[in-house]
């Protein structure tokens, strides 16, 4: 049976920095043709926190990755199971993500993109977790860093619970 542990971020510190990101998002894309690529099912509460903090236009689409492996390992072989609706050729995407961890999946997700040809394409993540990289992924906007833990709430899971908690927590004894 799993634990929660040690709360890592609260909803206030949580809602604070997903402020300031939205700021810093608004203003680096002023009078660019935005659409938000939110990556199912994680980045949900994220996504739709974040778009409330912005100023400017923009569009949001979603999609969804299936990725093989564990339930805490992915093996990097990716699928996705549901591609945006929108057209993102020669519009600026920003892939929003819960947690950017191997790169494995992210990259994957981005060469699919690229070959939309999008304007530009950047990457938000709420968590960034570089003690796990594999592969060398540019995270342009991050919540927070965080150590090599398993990450549970606003959205995380571990086997489709938890995501509704408010603030973000070390998963134990799983």
């Amino acid at each position: 049976m799993e634990k929660i542990g040690k709360i890592l971020f609260t909803k206030e510190e949580i809602e604070k920095r997903i402020k300031e990101l939205g700021e810093e998002i608004s203003k680096d894309y002023k009078d660019k043709d935005l659409v938000l690529a939110c990556i199912l099912k994680g980045a949900v509460y994220f996504a739709v926190d974040l778009t409330r903090n912005l100023s400017i236009p923009f569009v949001l689409d979603f999609i969804s990755i299936l990725s093989y492996g564990s339930s805490r390992e992915s093996q990097g072989i990716v699928r996705i199971i549901k591609d945006l609706d929108v057209n993102i050729y020669k519009k600026d995407l920003l892939i929003i993500e819960d947690i950017v961890d191997t790169g494995l999946t992210l990259s994957y997700l981005i060469r699919n993109l690229q070959a939309k040809n999008p304007s530009s394409i950047k990457v938000c993540t709420l968590l960034d977790c570089p003690g796990r990289r594999i592969i060398d992924i540019t995270v342009d906007y991050k919540g927070f860093e965080i150590p090599n833990y398993y990450v549970i709430g606003y959205g995380l899971d571990y086997k489709e619970k938890y995501r509704n908690l408010p603030y973000i927590a070390v998963l134990e004894e799983f």
